[in-house]
């Protein structure tokens, strides 16, 4: 792809665990500052943790980054440095799975490997008329053997990219423009006019919704509490203020305060509502209630793999934090100018 214009396989392997669910266009920028930042896998290896999630906030499923980075200290412990170029060894690397390594193996080694990621199973699906599920195992067998059958073994890197382009910029999920499509001519749905019908596809499931009430507790010097979240799970590894979802029966103001007890032990004193927003991930929405407050009856207790810090609102730039969390702390700096919070 233009954009990223290398067959640098550290390169080339960064930028295609940024892409795993996440489109170019909004890969693109971090892709670049991520390289200033990583040039080098030994760079990324010896790069302190947090340093990796902070140049990743904001792009979302943070395990790609967590992996990426024990991944790299592998490949400089155990291949010198150099990004494996055999299926089986790319495969053992943290965060790579089938299409990652075929990817990989094909754009900067040249190995005759297919991919298969949701472009390329939609231009898969039209042109032969999948009659299946393509999320089923035995859908996905069947168009990974069409992809190799047609596999350019001479340029399959160059194949590869341009069934990728053509699911991403011709054969789109709604209204392709089959018009300019190279293979319209040997395409059976456009043939029977489906062409809009394939990929055969569960039905979605409503997308749930949570109420999340969080607290901005602040000590008697101004600063912060925040907290790490535990690596394993959503957003793992990032910071973030106390906080979960309303219970039965609350209001949003107890289950902040039910929440900061039951996380770091201690209570808040003084508690207004601070502000409300909505923020949509994956697979769920929610509507987030931040309420500010003083500590009480502390000191804060952490839980296992869940250290707390206190930090001023001026140095949390320093911190990886989820994306709604740091919409809060962009509206505790525009408030910074004025009256103090707690006249």
């Amino acid at each position: 792809m233009p954009w990223r214009e290398t067959d640098d396989p550290y390169r080339i392997w960064v930028s295609e665990i940024m892409l795993q669910q996440t489109r170019v266009d909004t890969v693109r920028d971090y892709y670049h500052r991520f390289l200033e930042a990583f040039p080098t896998v030994e760079a990324l290896a010896e790069a302190e943790r947090d340093e990796v999630l902070n140049h990743w906030e904001g792009l979302g499923f943070y395990a790609r980054a967590r992996h990426l980075h024990e991944a790299a200290q592998h490949v400089v412990d155990e291949h010198d440095g150099s990004v494996p170029d055999t299926m089986d060894a790319i495969k053992d690397l943290k965060g790579v799975g089938p299409y990652t390594a075929a990817a990989v193996l094909s754009i900067a080694y040249e190995n005759p490997h297919a991919v298969l990621d949701g472009n390329v199973t939609r231009v898969l699906s039209r042109v032969f008329a999948l009659e299946e599920d393509a999320t089923t195992s035995t859908a996905q067998r069947q168009l990974r053997a069409l992809a190799n059958d047609l596999l350019a073994n001479d340029q399959p890197g160059d194949f590869n990219q341009a069934m990728m382009e053509l699911g991403a910029l011709v054969c789109t999920p709604s209204t392709p423009h089959c018009d300019r499509c190279p293979l319209n001519e040997a395409c059976r749905a456009h043939d029977a006019g489906t062409e809009e019908d394939y990929p055969i596809t569960p039905e979605s499931e409503p997308v749930p919704h949570h109420n999340i009430a969080v607290g901005l507790v602040f000590d008697e010097a101004g600063r912060l509490l925040i907290q790490r979240r535990p690596d394993d799970g959503l957003l793992g590894g990032l910071w973030e203020f106390p906080g979960g979802k309303q219970e039965e029966g609350e209001s949003m103001e107890e289950a902040c305060r039910r929440e900061v007890r039951e996380e770091l032990g201690v209570g808040m004193d003084d508690v207004e509502p601070f502000y409300t927003l909505s923020h949509a991930y994956s697979h769920f929405k929610i509507t987030l209630h931040a309420f500010r407050g003083r500590l009480t009856d502390g000191p804060p207790e952490a839980r296992e793999d869940q250290p707390w810090q206190w930090v001023p609102v001026d140095a949390l730039d320093d911190f990886a934090f989820p994306r709604a969390n740091r919409r809060l702390i962009e509206e505790l700096e525009r408030r910074q100018s004025a009256p103090s919070l707690f006249d």
